[in-house]
């Protein structure tokens, strides 16, 4: 079960709760994503109706021929909206290709947003009409929950609870729906998603049509994940371990191959990379540098690291 492996915390306990309730999330959420870099939430409010909706529509749109989804990768985006075809991206460090294709659906901002240019259109599927409202309404819930999770973290950072909410408001977050389909030969050392760290603040997960998800423990052994049905996981990124000289932990994760005698299986999974404003800056807080943890990291801004990164991973050239 879930709680073997990560603690699970109830977001209804902040959003509703006591005063002493909201002290005890806190206190939860800051020791989890300290020590182990992830957490399960209940209660997080996102209807499962809306979930799976989207999840269907995902199906039906990997479902298509790949001379259809072809049409939806755009050159150019570094795969931040639309399509992205299989083989396409590797672990930073990785020479091999995940086992994976996915959909990106990002920020939708007005046409005179000061900073549009970094807000490409969403891409809008004509075969499967509803995907892109459902994934635009199931972005703006993420993004809600999120935002609440940050507060919880900025309180147990003694940063003020509003530290970051004016730094994600129409921030670069992303909804992905990852498709990893059916195995048909012998893999060239490939996992489904070999072992990497995400690179945004947070990232919530809602429940993957299959197992695979694991972490790397402090002991250095492969943890299996398995949330409840109504569970998101929340893991810490490398944007928010940065931020923190390493006091919050960005843990490194992967997804692995099924048996063998299930390769027949596809996988779809729904990650929503919560990502801050490009100009937000990431430099080291200084209550988080000490002379135990002395600065690792040199200053730099969100978009400058999401550039880089994206980089390294083989989406951007």
């Amino acid at each position: 079960m879930a709680e073997k492996v990560i603690p699970v915390v109830d977001l209804s306990q902040f959003v509703n709760g006591s005063q002493q309730e909201r002290a005890d999330f806190v206190k939860a959420l800051g020791e989890a994503f300290h020590n182990i870099g992830f957490v399960g939430v209940k209660n997080h409010g996102i209807a499962m109706s809306l979930i799976d909706s989207f999840y269907d529509r995902s199906k039906e749109f990997f479902a298509l021929p790949k001379s259809t989804k072809i049409n939806y990768e755009i050159p150019g985006l570094a795969g931040q909206r639309g399509y992205t075809s299989f083989g396409k991206e590797h672990a930073k460090g990785s020479k091999v290709a995940d086992l994976k294709e996915f959909f990106q659906i990002g920020q939708e901002v007005a046409e005179d947003h000061p900073q549009r240019t970094n807000y490409p259109d969403n891409v809008k599927v004509s075969e499967v009409p509803e995907f892109a409202k459902l994934g635009s309404q199931l972005y703006k819930a993420f993004e809600k929950v999120g935002a609440e999770l940050l507060k919880a973290i900025a309180i147990h950072l003694d940063l003020g609870e509003e530290y970051f909410t004016s730094k994600i408001e129409d921030g670069l977050s992303i909804l992905r729906a990852i498709h990893y389909p059916p195995i048909t030969q012998e893999p060239e050392s490939a996992l489904r998603a070999e072992q990497h760290e995400d690179i945004n603040l947070i990232t919530l997960l809602v429940g993957a049509s299959a197992g695979g998800l694991q972490l790397l423990s402090k002991n250095d052994q492969w943890l299996d994940i398995e949330p409840e049905e109504d569970e998101i996981v929340i893991n810490v990124g490398d944007m928010l371990q940065r931020l923190t000289n390493d006091y919050l932990k960005s843990t490194t994760h992967r997804v692995i191959n099924p048996p063998r005698s299930e390769w027949h299986k596809p996988r779809l999974s729904i990650p929503f990379f919560l990502h801050p404003v490009a100009d937000m800056d990431l430099t080291c807080l200084d209550k988080c540098v000490t002379d135990s943890r002395p600065l690792s990291y040199q200053p730099i801004t969100a978009g400058e690291y999401l550039d880089q990164r994206l980089r390294e991973i083989g989406l951007k050239k």
